[in-house]
């Protein structure tokens, strides 16, 4: 089983929307996939549910979450307890124990089926404690404290624990644009992540800051490393995370054929950049697994590359991924044309997002 994350210091870069797809596509393709939101602004998991079941586990939950979880099973009733544990459970609720300092859970609580390969943690607005919590007590870190070092290391460890119970291939871990502490200790402790990037000046200058906070965080996680007994290291991955590449998203398509990738020119110039800034920036030690010669193509070629006009708003109004839109049961009556003039282009979106996943696998495969 791989960890992976999509991320780019970027938003508005269709990250929620490509994750949202790519574990589909796994999952068509054969493969069992995890899906976990750890985005506190939650668009994994509003891509993925109705707003009622969204609010229906949110609801169960509440008590447990503002009360600390010792409080919780102290002031109600062990078959309580166990008839919240025993549905899908939020990220944060699997995170209390850790949170709060207490023992954790005997055992794991059911992910949320999506289809019959794709599973998923729902996301909790309320996240962003998790994050507090981290930031205080990364100090002690330093010093192999094991409440600290199961803090940073906490995310992963749930992952690992969903993968050995239910066999998944992969676990990919959605997260915010931030560069905070929440996602230093995601993206330093999943095997590989890629960048999804938009061919503009903001998007060369989020890899620029990717590439530097990683620097910084491999540094940190390399002295706490040296510091910490050999049972705590167990709880890192054996190698920090892999860079797996680049891809860009959303972009205008060229009329002429004879350019580039078929990018618009004002798009091109900044995409023929993409390779020189990771070449830069994103440190050796992080692309190890793959030549520069491969890191400098986008990951799938054109595969995603070009824009999906309005069927991306689509999918997420009906929550199924682009190519089954014309077999939702009940389509609304001011989609209907749409859907119809340009069916053979909405069902064309699988083989383009299939082609992507395979080329992403070659890829994650060289990560050993």
């Amino acid at each position: 089983m791989k960890i992976l994350s999509v991320f780019n210091n970027k938003g508005g870069v269709g990250k929620t929307t490509l994750t949202y797809h790519l574990a589909h596509s796994l999952s068509e393709l054969g493969n069992k996939v995890l899906i976990i939101d750890a985005d506190p602004q939650c668009n994994l998991t509003i891509y993925s549910m109705t707003v009622e079941a969204i609010h229906k586990i949110w609801e169960e939950e509440d008590e447990c979450i503002e009360m600390g979880i010792e409080e919780f099973r102290k002031k109600t009733t062990p078959r309580k307890v166990k008839n919240l544990h025993d549905k899908p459970r939020s990220l944060h609720y699997l995170l209390m124990p850790t949170s709060d300092g207490t023992g954790e859970y005997e055992t794991l609580s059911p992910p949320l089926k999506i289809t019959k390969n794709l599973d998923m943690i729902p996301g909790r607005l309320s996240l962003h404690e998790f994050e507090e919590k981290i930031s205080s007590r990364w100090s002690d870190a330093y010093r192999g404290d094991a409440l600290a070092i199961r803090t940073i290391t906490r995310i992963r460890s749930i992952a690992e624990e969903y993968g050995k119970k239910l066999k998944y291939d992969y676990v990919i871990i959605d997260t915010s644009p931030s560069l905070g502490a929440l996602n230093k200790t995601i993206i330093s402790t999943v095997d590989g992540f890629f960048v999804p990037a938009a061919p503009d000046m903001f998007s060369l200058y989020g890899i620029r800051n990717i590439g530097s906070s990683l620097k910084k965080w491999h540094d940190e996680f390399e002295i706490i490393y040296k510091l910490i007994s050999s049972d705590k290291r167990k709880l890192f991955p054996k190698v920090f995370v892999q860079f797996l590449g680049y891809t860009i998203y959303n972009a205008r398509k060229y009329t002429k054929p004879s350019a580039k990738w078929n990018l618009a020119q004002a798009h091109l110039k900044y995409a023929l950049e993409i390779p020189e800034i990771i070449h830069t920036y994103i440190g050796k030690d992080l692309r190890e697994s793959i030549t520069d010669e491969l890191l400098a193509e986008p990951i799938g070629g054109e595969s995603i590359m070009h824009s999906h006009n309005t069927f991306p708003t689509l999918a997420q109004h009906y929550r199924v991924p682009m190519w089954n839109i014309p077999d939702v049961d009940r389509i609304d009556k001011e989609h209907q044309n749409t859907i119809n003039g340009q069916k053979p282009d909405i069902l064309g979106t699988k083989k383009k997002y299939n082609d992507f996943s395979n080329s992403l696998i070659q890829r994650i495969k060289l990560l050993g």
